[in-house]
């Protein structure tokens, strides 16, 4: 039987882990395996219409997407005899999502897949990681090779980071009417930034969490001193993971609490669905992929603020995640991706410039992060969150070394702190930005104490409020945007001074802040024409 490597399934260690041994052969856990859709041609043929912003082109239903462009029962049948070959059980079938999860023991798996799962070490400063992972790359025989474009759950090192930083504890609590040491709610934000009236009534914000968990104590005590109705707030389990909180705000529980209240204020009359998946590759993507195929809650817009540096992702990892954005397109959901807050080197020490991923992705929207300042109701002064703040960090921004340049992005320039400018030739991040800057950063409520926080995965969910608001108003998803604003940058707070370390601001679009910050009734007008 010819087995053959899938493409992109190499998963080399991070630099300076040790392997420590072969992994217990009698372990069990799951894999996923993503299947080939039908209909190939005929799915890109309408990606690339909608992301270049044609409007003859509609995005589908999730019916009519899973009729189309599922998986066939056929391929899935194909995967299910595969398994049934090599003593493995299919757990789960999703033609929809084209996922065929499967269960097995580490013995089961390195006969099927033609590895080796070995156990590895990894010391971060003064935590020790342990993970599992495979030797090389996954292979597949002749008979499934070309159904199967990515397995997924070998390995199980959690790459994904949140991108959030911690400003300061306020002591007395939070007067909503105020701004704390230059810090606002997300309230005054949307007054600054001159949103559109609506409350998001109708509509469903999807945030993807990966780890932490929110306490209903918390959020009933932040709407009620901001003075908002509470929002429907719903936690999703994705591969067995829930909403569990620790207590620690330092920890994802102030990444998932931020991101609820920072949207729950901004549309407190959406639908705030909280998927909750493991840390790893395959939680990811099925996190994703969960908040795009839910039939019941439907959501219309989806923020993440969770992501690393293009280099730690394995490439059908990259590959994966990027088609589940792909679909995003199809079905007219608008994806809001935070764009780190490690500046240019997006935190890998290599001296070189990085960018984060999922944000670098062509069908995201990158959400960049700025410092800000406000008198009278008035935004006074508005910069790149740069180095300089006690509390460090940076916007994350550069140019992608994984996606060619999308056609929205043609003819913009690049300008560089050292190196001068020249012509951007790949995928630019962020595309767009608002306040991230922790010393200016947004008042929130987590583990039972006002905090200020800052960050783009601030960013993420207050973009994806605003979507929500004019999706609710216009009676209809915005669906893919970037092409509709990057043909109106009048739309924007253009940012031009500031650098993210290799990267500086410039007139117009920009590595740093993408467009600006938004107009929020500019944005609504842009959106509500398409």
């Amino acid at each position: 039987m010819t087995r053959h490597p899938v493409t992109g399934s190499n998963h080399p260690a991070p630099a300076g882990a040790q392997c420590i041994g072969a992994c217990d052969p009698a372990e069990r856990f799951d894999v996923v395996l993503i299947l080939r859709r039908q209909a190939g041609d005929a799915f890109r043929d309408l990606v690339d219409r909608l992301a270049a912003g044609d409007r003859s082109a509609q995005p589908v239903s999730r019916d009519e997407y899973e009729r189309r462009f599922g998986a066939s029962a056929d391929d899935v049948a194909r995967v299910a005899q595969f398994a049934q070959a090599h003593g493995l059980s299919v757990a789960h079938a999703d033609p929809a999502a084209r996922r065929v999860v499967l269960s097995g023991t580490v013995q089961q798996y390195n006969a099927a897949f033609g590895i080796d799962l070995q156990r590895f070490e990894h010391q971060v400063g003064q935590i020790k990681y342990r993970f599992r992972q495979p030797s090389g790359p996954v292979h597949l025989p002749d008979d499934v090779h070309d159904v199967v474009t990515a397995v997924l759950g070998l390995d199980d090192r959690a790459k994904a980071r949140p991108h959030f930083r911690i400003g300061s504890t306020i002591r007395p609590p939070i007067r909503p009417a105020r701004a704390v040491s230059g810090a606002f709610t997300p309230l005054q934000l949307a007054q600054l930034y001159d949103f559109p009236a609506g409350d998001g009534g109708g509509a469903c914000i999807a945030l993807i969490e990966l780890g932490g968990g929110y306490r209903e104590a918390d959020l009933s005590a932040y709407f009620g001193a901001l003075g908002v109705g509470a929002p429907k707030v719903e936690a999703v389990s994705v591969d067995q993971a829930a909403n569990a909180p620790t207590g620690d705000p330092n920890g994802p529980d102030g990444e998932v609490t931020l991101d609820v209240e920072i949207a729950g204020a901004l549309a407190p009359a959406a639908l705030i669905a909280v998927y909750f998946a493991p840390n790893s590759e395959a939680g990811f993507v099925d996190a994703v992929s969960a908040a795009l195929h839910d039939r019941g809650r439907k959501p219309s817009v989806v923020s993440i603020s969770w992501g690393a540096p293009e280099s730690a992702w394995s490439q059908q990892t990259i590959a994966a995640l990027n088609d589940a954005l792909q679909t995003a397109v199809a079905l007219g959901v608008t994806v809001c991706v935070a764009s780190g807050d490690s500046g240019s080197t997006d935190g890998v020490g290599d001296g070189a410039e990085h960018v984060d991923f999922p944000a670098s992705s062509p069908y995201a929207l990158g959400c960049g992060g700025t410092r800000l300042s406000a008198g009278n109701g008035q935004i006074v002064r508005e910069t790149v969150w740069g180095g300089g703040a006690p509390e460090g960090g940076a916007t994350g921004g550069g140019v992608s070394a994984t996606f060619a340049l999308p056609a929205w992005q043609k003819g913009l320039g690049i300008v560089r702190g050292n190196n001068g400018s020249g012509a951007l030739v790949r995928r630019g991040v962020p595309d767009v930005a608002a306040n991230a800057d922790p010393a200016t950063g947004y008042l929130v409520h987590v583990g039972g104490e006002d905090t200020v926080v800052g960050g783009t995965s601030a960013v993420a969910p207050l973009w994806a409020a605003l979507i929500a608001r004019i999706n609710a108003t216009r009676g209809k998803p915005a669906g893919f945007v970037n092409a509709l604003l990057y043909r109106q940058p009048s739309a924007f707070n253009d940012i031009t001074s500031g650098n993210n370390g290799d990267f500086s601001a410039a007139p117009g679009w920009d590595a740093c802040t993408g467009l600006g910050t938004p107009v929020g009734s500019k944005v609504a007008a842009v959106l509500g024409a398409a």
